[in-house]
């Protein structure tokens, strides 16, 4: 880790930091001396995560209660981040999710099948929070903490998609959808600010257990897996779900100058999922 010195002393942002893969993503930034603020809805869980950190890392962490969808709430978090450390150098929008109604219980909709089991049985208002946890989500933090970084001429902001931006999958149609716009928003970003010195890239993580897809990848009571659980672990060559730890190697490379020159790329961490053809 001591290769990535050129980010000891900066300021990170982390949305969706009271998380299982925003607090993990915290704790490999703190480690390696980089400032890191967690900002979650959750003002507790954030503290909690951003007091484990720092006890962790001996590093620098504070945890900021703020709702990724309240631009007040950012702009407040943006400012006390500035007051603490000076502008954030960095932004990971890890904040977003999936919503039970907004899944469909059917994998396929077949002829004779209940239409209500499927794409016709949505919520559509979990189906708009999905896509605006998500997108929204993403697009207000970048307005917000991008702002400074264009103005000084450096900085990179780091998005989360999903493996299910790039192959769909089945049952989470808001989901899919949202991300593969995060996907999409990630590229325009890119290069709208190539010129201004801010580097915009996005991963695509395959199969995490986090608390937002737990209930539909394992039994809430035993832990065992679901058939779709299992379907999945057997579609990743890696024969495993990721470990938090999977993404702290490529998210330290991402945010440093050494890879300067990668802008606009959306990059799977997958276990080999996307590789598969499933034969």
């Amino acid at each position: 880790m001591t290769e990535f010195a050129d980010l000891r002393g900066k300021a990170a942002v982390i949305t969706g930091g009271g998380g299982v893969l925003g607090s993990s993503m915290g704790t490999a930034l703190a480690g390696v001396g980089v400032r890191v603020a967690l900002l979650d809805r959750d003002g507790q869980l954030a503290r909690s995560k951003a007091e484990a950190i720092a006890a962790a890392t001996g590093g620098e962490a504070v945890g900021l209660k703020t709702d990724v969808l309240a631009r007040k709430e950012l702009e407040a978090a943006a400012a006390e981040v500035e007051a603490r450390w000076g502008a954030a150098d960095f932004l990971i929008n890890a904040a977003g999710g999936n919503a039970p109604a907004a899944t469909t219980r059917l994998e396929r909709l077949e002829a004779g099948s209940d239409p209500d089991a499927g794409f016709f049985g949505v919520d559509v208002e979990a189906f708009r929070r999905t896509v605006d946890l998500n997108l929204m989500g993403t697009v207000l933090p970048s307005l917000v903490f991008g702002r400074a970084m264009a103005r000084r001429g450096s900085g990179a902001i780091l998005n989360i998609s999903s493996m299910s931006a790039i192959r769909p999958l089945t049952k989470v149609v808001a989901y899919s959808a949202s991300k593969a716009a995060v996907s999409n928003f990630t590229a325009w970003l890119a290069v709208h600010l190539a010129g201004t010195g801010v580097r915009v890239n996005a991963i695509a993580p395959g199969f995490f257990l986090t608390e937002q897809n737990r209930f539909l990848l394992t039994d809430e009571k035993t832990g065992v897996l679901t058939a779709r659980g299992g379907k999945i672990v057997a579609g990743t060559p890696q024969r495993r779900f990721g470990a938090p730890e999977d993404l702290h190697g490529l998210v330290l490379y991402l945010l440093s100058e050494k890879s300067a020159f990668v802008t606009g790329a959306v990059v799977p961490v997958d276990g080999g999922f996307n590789a598969y053809a499933g034969v």
